[in-house]
């Protein structure tokens, strides 16, 4: 297979060269149309790079990386005590407060680097290794290398010399869309007598609120309840490492499309809740929602999008629905699994990297669950 020899960091997609394009035809994700979005609207404490990885000056791969600053961060989430938080804080915006993420933060398990078909992959690899100690060492804390299949982490092979932390966050639920399923009807039938009775239940408490798909000049107007409904979610999470902007989902819609979907749940004339999707060949990842707590809990309102999302991934003829992290329990119960996906992590300063397992624990909250099994054997 071929090496990699080469890298080239792009901080702008003016100045990708045209053989960029062809590389990222089959990923949605290292397009140019997602890569302006990013430029546009990332959260304010991003800074995104476009890399370039070449072999005898032609280039046969690329990737995004993405330089997050936490220190802008002002809030780390409202569920846990003063103390938890504090530390929390003091740790981040003293010790990793400055990150590099191979990667792409604001999605789970998405491809965020394509290479050539004879490209050797641990060259890669060690050649965005090299690209960090060379081009970022002195100016972050963290470097981490985000969200490999367990298939892939045989490309990346940590050294004694340059040692990473392997670590997994909570993990992606994913669901299969069965070819058998042709209607929602279909999916409700394979439940079991239980689950079944929780999705007529959670359906029945809908009945008030009416649903709609959300256009651009939609966007425009609902634009500030929108962001009211994010940060309501976001806000509440245990662990956050950026906010989205107000024009986040708006620029998304501009350069996406149809690839973008934004459903809009109503109470009378009022947004209560929204939930967005991404079409990503016969893929559906699930994207930021918001909703208003109170109408949630009267409405089963969260239970209800997820419904919905594979109401339409079984309309669209997906294969699977990536519904991220978080809320791993709820998942579970409509059909979602847990994917483990693993990620590698490097400090800066050789004291804290050799003991970075235990600083660790402290960062990533533990979240206990029980997986669901709604199906019939």
């Amino acid at each position: 297979m071929i090496p990699i020899t080469q890298y080239q960091i792009f901080k702008s997609t003016n100045e990708l060269p045209e053989t960029w394009y062809a590389l990222a035809k089959s990923n949605l994700f290292l397009s140019l149309p997602y890569l302006q979005f990013l430029e546009k609207a990332s959260p304010s404490n991003f800074t995104n790079y476009f890399i370039g990885l070449y072999s005898q000056n032609q280039l046969v791969g690329i990737c995004l990386a993405q330089g997050i600053d936490l220190r802008k961060i002002n809030h780390f989430g409202q569920r846990d005590s003063f103390l938890k938080k504090f530390i929390r804080g003091f740790l981040f915006k003293n010790f990793s407060g400055k990150l590099l993420i191979v990667g792409n933060n604001l999605m789970t398990g998405a491809p965020c680097h394509q290479l050539q078909a004879d490209i050797d992959p641990a060259s890669a690899m060690n050649c965005l290794k090299r690209l960090i100690q060379e081009q970022f060492k002195s100016q972050i804390h963290l470097s981490i290398f985000k969200d490999f299949s367990q298939q892939e982490t045989g490309f990346f092979k940590p050294t004694e010399q340059n040692p990473y932390l392997t670590f997994t966050a909570q993990p992606n639920m994913r669901m299969q869309i069965q070819s058998q399923w042709t209607s929602f009807a279909d999916y409700q039938g394979d439940l079991t007598k239980k689950y079944r009775d929780q999705c007529k239940r959670a359906r029945k408490k809908e009945e008030a609120i009416t649903k709609r798909i959300l256009e651009l000049s939609d966007l425009q107007a609902t634009e500030d309840r929108m962001h009211e409904l994010y940060l309501h979610v976001a806000q509440h999470a245990p662990f956050n490492t950026f906010f989205l902007p107000k024009n986040h989902f708006i620029e998304l819609k501009n350069q996406l499309g149809d690839q973008f979907r934004i459903c809009g749940y109503f109470l009378g004339n009022e947004l209560v809740g929204f939930n967005t999707i991404i079409l990503q060949d016969d893929t559906l990842e699930t994207y930021f929602l918001g909703y208003d707590e109170q109408i949630q809990r009267e409405h089963m309102l969260y239970l209800n999008m997820l419904y919905d999302m594979i109401e339409f991934g079984i309309q669209q003829r997906a294969t699977c629905i990536n519904f991220g992290r978080t809320a791993m329990e709820i998942k579970s119960s409509v059909g979602a699994k847990p994917e483990l996906l693993l990620s590698f992590m490097q400090h800066s300063q050789t004291l804290i990297n050799q003991n970075l397992g235990f600083f660790y624990q402290f960062l990533e909250p533990k979240v206990n669950w029980t997986e669901r099994h709604p199906f019939k054997a």
